[in-house]
């Protein structure tokens, strides 16, 4: 699957990623039970904490500016400090305030990294092999989410919520450290334009995008609030159902890069609208802590399905563009992302159906859009050294 070339490059992005993995589901499986059982936020304030923490994602775009003076592999292991240092804080702050702040610094450090990641394996891998790079790189991820619950699930029991962030972060920060000194890059990829620019034919990419960021905000802000606030599940509950999320997508990961190829881009994204449009209107619906719980292990699976808007615009977009895209890209994803969670927390509060049905209303725009894609048929070309 991969040359000499490129395995140092695979071999570099399958490191930070799992450190990034780490972090974020660390940060995510603790977020909620530490919110409401330390902090005493209400469904309010979640909402204005996770608009707080999409604002380095709609920033996304600055990295085009920062790789002016930084090399991009760089940017990507100076991100990955960035994300540890935030999460080993979060437990020492408290308060609204402060969570807020920590927030800020890890998420400048996972949405820069996210989108310098995108870059590089659309960057280093044919448009053959980016499908089954993305899909390997998300099992490993599913793998490294499993065993980070595993760990914050012993953790649990000997430590609290300050001692679990900090021990989570510290090793993020760690493997940072590890890729500054690292260099896996190679002369063969086409110099990239280090400046913001919107492209006419990449329309349907830049809608897709969004549409996803907004979905994505229903997904990661809501749903397992749900399940906390209203299901009352517990912080061990949270960690089972993490466990078992992954390892079905650890399994089912490289499946999806391979059915990218075999199916195409259109399929794929028809597959995760319409499944979208369901799981949305369950969560609404549902009184049974176990549909719920079935419901968010189908909306993470649903939500690998995303890569296929990467490598559609790999295959429609000139090689020069992708860095600069990607960035934009990025900002675009987020652009619902500020706002979003605040308005659905206020809605939250007359009635937490609402942003399920906004949710379930944004699959259905999705799944319209899908329709629209159109692959051309270009020759393979293996990136060469």
């Amino acid at each position: 699957m991969f040359t000499s070339v490129n395995q140092p490059m695979f071999r570099f992005l399958a490191v930070l990623t799992a450190a990034s993995m780490a972090g974020l589901q660390g940060y995510t499986i603790l977020f909620n039970n530490y919110a409401v059982e330390t902090i005493h936020l209400e469904g309010v304030h979640i909402g204005l904490l996770q608009s707080v923490r999409e604002i380095p994602g709609f920033l996304a775009l600055t990295a085009i500016y920062v790789m002016l003076v930084m090399r991009e592999h760089r940017l990507a292991s100076l991100s990955i400090v960035l994300l540890g240092f935030g999460v080993a804080l979060t437990g020492f702050f408290p308060s609204f305030g402060g969570i807020a702040f920590t927030t800020l610094i890890m998420s400048f450090g996972f949405h820069y990294y996210e989108t310098v990641n995108q870059s590089l394996t659309l960057q280093y891998f044919s448009t053959h092999q980016s499908p089954l790079v993305m899909g390997r790189l998300r099992s490993l991820a599913a793998i490294t989410s499993i065993i980070s619950a595993g760990v914050i699930w012993c953790l649990g029991f000997f430590l609290d919520y300050r001692g679990i962030f900090l021990v989570v972060g510290a090793v993020v920060f760690l493997a940072g450290i590890w890729a500054l000194f690292q260099d896996p890059t190679h002369t063969g990829v086409p110099p990239q334009k280090l400046r913001m620019f919107l492209k006419r034919r990449y329309w349907l990419y830049y809608l897709l995008t969004f549409m996803s960021g907004a979905r994505r905000q229903i997904y990661m802000v809501f749903s397992m609030f749900l399940m906390v606030k209203v299901f009352h599940f517990s912080v061990q509950a949270i960690t089972v159902l993490f466990i078992i999320n992954n390892i079905i997508n650890w399994i089912i990961n490289p499946m999806i890069g391979r059915a990218i190829n075999a199916f195409g881009e259109r399929t794929l994204c028809s597959i995760e609208y319409a499944g979208v449009i369901m799981v949305f209107l369950t969560y609404a619906f549902a009184s049974s802590k176990w549909v719920v719980a079935g419901m968010y292990i189908l909306d993470y699976i649903l939500f690998n399905f995303a890569v296929a808007i990467r490598t559609y615009f790999q295959k429609i977009a000139d090689p020069e563009d992708i860095a600069p895209s990607s960035a934009v890209g990025f900002t675009i994803n987020h652009i619902a992302a500020v706002f979003l969670p605040a308005l659905g927390g206020y809605l939250w509060m007359l009635d937490y159906r609402i942003p399920f049905f906004m949710g379930a209303a944004l699959g259905v725009v999705s799944l319209i859009l899908a329709q629209f894609i159109r692959v051309p048929q270009r020759q393979i070309v293996e990136p060469v050294a």
